[in-house]
């Protein structure tokens, strides 16, 4: 009998230690990493800049895979009903924690179903205008904005997205209405501001760059609560007199919910080793781009705020939900 009992419990401990295990010798297979936007954008570029370098680390392929469409939700949606066992990874932006306040009725939960690993990288947006529109800092901006209410009007890269949220956060902060004219993108937007159309579009620092080089565009403010390693002379939209009005926009790595903690851990790690690489670094500052590397629950943290954030920030500007 007592060796009935040993050998059963010498059984019950193996098998226990099998996901342990499996954990440890993680990753033995291709892993495939989903970015819910098309292939060039900011947010693919920077996955395979830094996947790349990920998986010499690891030693084995990481397959990027394009889901686009519905602000990102379609590929998240896919991410979240994969098997948690570190073979599926997502890249996505802070639309991640938009999209459950701008669209409805979605088949996933965005911060319970999706955990995320480790931020990769801050891009920086800029409010920037036409020579022809006469404002030369945020601060003439808003001056004339409140001497004619309702007069100004602005271009976004689409609805809900950062472009969109970031210049709603500095309109609401500080206390300006502004008609929003959604395009199909960043391309479409700074040409009607350089047409001067429009009054302003907070745009993507790398994009804006070699117009504002050119004397075409002029930088009124980033809306980081940091400036810009791209235009250091640029004030952030605090600097600039307005307060509460700051939008980080950033792109980071998620995982299936029930990853086990071990391969989350070690994902954190590899993927903060890779931002650090020279090879990665150099990429970053020609799309003018700075590392943004947070230990997991730190990154948790960051999340929890940046949700509640867009949430209120969706109500304040009466956005309507898709």
């Amino acid at each position: 009998m007592k060796n009935l009992v040993t050998t059963l419990a010498a059984a019950v401990m193996a098998v226990v230690a099998l996901p342990a295990s499996a954990q440890s010798s993680w990753p033995t297979k291709p892993i495939k990493a989903v970015v819910p936007f098309a292939a060039g954008a900011a947010t693919d570029t920077v996955a395979r800049t830094v996947l790349e370098q990920v998986a010499k680390q690891l030693g084995q392929a990481i397959i990027v895979e394009n889901r686009p469409g519905a602000g990102g939700t379609i590929g998240e949606a896919l991410v979240a009903r994969s098997d948690p066992d570190g073979y599926t990874i997502m890249v996505h932006s802070n639309s991640h924690t938009v999209a459950p306040f701008t669209y409805k009725n979605l088949s996933y939960d965005a911060e319970k179903d999706l955990l995320g690993v480790i931020p990769l990288a801050s891009v920086p947006m800029v409010m920037v205008t036409s020579p022809q529109r006469g404002a030369k800092t945020l601060a003439d901006l808003v001056t004339a904005g409140k001497a004619r209410p309702g007069s100004l009007n602005y271009v976004s890269a689409g609805t809900g997205g950062a472009t969109h949220l970031g210049a709603e956060r500095v309109l609401t902060s500080a206390g300006l209405n502004a008609v929003h004219i959604p395009t199909k993108g960043t391309g479409e937007a700074l040409t009607e501001v350089i047409a001067g159309r429009v009054d302003f579009y907070l745009s993507p620092v790398g994009a804006a760059l070699p117009h504002v080089k050119d004397g075409k565009l002029v930088p009124l403010a980033v809306s980081s609560s940091k400036r810009s390693s791209g235009m250091p002379e640029v004030p952030t939209t605090e600097q600039a007199g307005v307060s509460n009005s700051a939008y980080d926009v950033w792109i980071g790595m998620f995982v299936p919910a029930r990853t086990p903690r071990a391969i989350v851990d070690r994902l954190n790690a590899e993927t903060a080793k890779a931002l650090r690489s020279p090879e990665v670094q150099a990429r970053f500052k020609t799309l003018v781009m700075d590392d943004m590397i947070m230990p997991v629950d730190e990154f948790g943290k960051f999340l929890a705020q940046d949700f509640r954030m867009n949430a209120e920030l969706v109500k304040k500007a009466g956005i309507q939900p898709n």
